[in-house]
């Protein structure tokens, strides 16, 4: 029997780049779903905010609707950002806030009336001007989005996002 040596060294050679091939083909596997995981977190959060945003603006349209009031906050703690904005996960009354919180497509919103000022910012013709406090929640997944706005009867002053 003749055996020529160099048959097995090519067998060793294209087992080493059947290896090679493989691990390069598993790190582009778990890089694609690395990829993937990433873009679905950002397609969640940016839904949230779309939610939030949508809320403010429901809101921001209860405000300059005729006719609109509120009662202004009971105490200096009642006047702050609402913590429970956090956490909240239904509608109704709620927290140390009491900002009664009003469900919509995707999340929330409250309205707080903090005061009046006759300077609001961008000029103010001396007369005095109701702010009110826009709190907006969007909720998508696990992904949460809370925004807020100051505002006067006649337009936005502010905003913020907190989350």
């Amino acid at each position: 029997m003749n055996m020529n040596p160099q048959r097995g060294a090519v067998l060793i050679v294209s087992l080493v780049f059947l290896l090679l091939l493989t691990l390069l083909a598993t790190s582009s596997m778990q890089n694609a779903t690395l990829q993937e995981k990433v873009a679905g977190t950002l397609k969640r959060r940016d839904a949230s905010f779309q939610s939030a945003e949508t809320a403010l603006r429901i809101a921001e349209s209860n405000i300059l609707s005729s006719g609109f009031s509120l009662l202004a906050c009971s105490s200096p703690a009642r006047c702050l950002p609402p913590p429970e904005a956090l956490t909240l996960s239904k509608s109704g009354t709620g927290g140390a806030s009491g900002v009664d919180w009003v469900a919509t497509r995707g999340g929330f919103y409250g309205i707080q009336h903090v005061g009046q000022t006759d300077q609001p910012p961008g000029g103010g013709d001396g007369q005095f001007r109701i702010l009110y406090r826009v709190t907006a929640i969007g909720i998508e997944g696990d992904s949460r989005t809370v925004i807020e706005s100051i505002h006067t009867e006649e337009r936005r002053v502010m905003w913020r996002q907190r989350q």
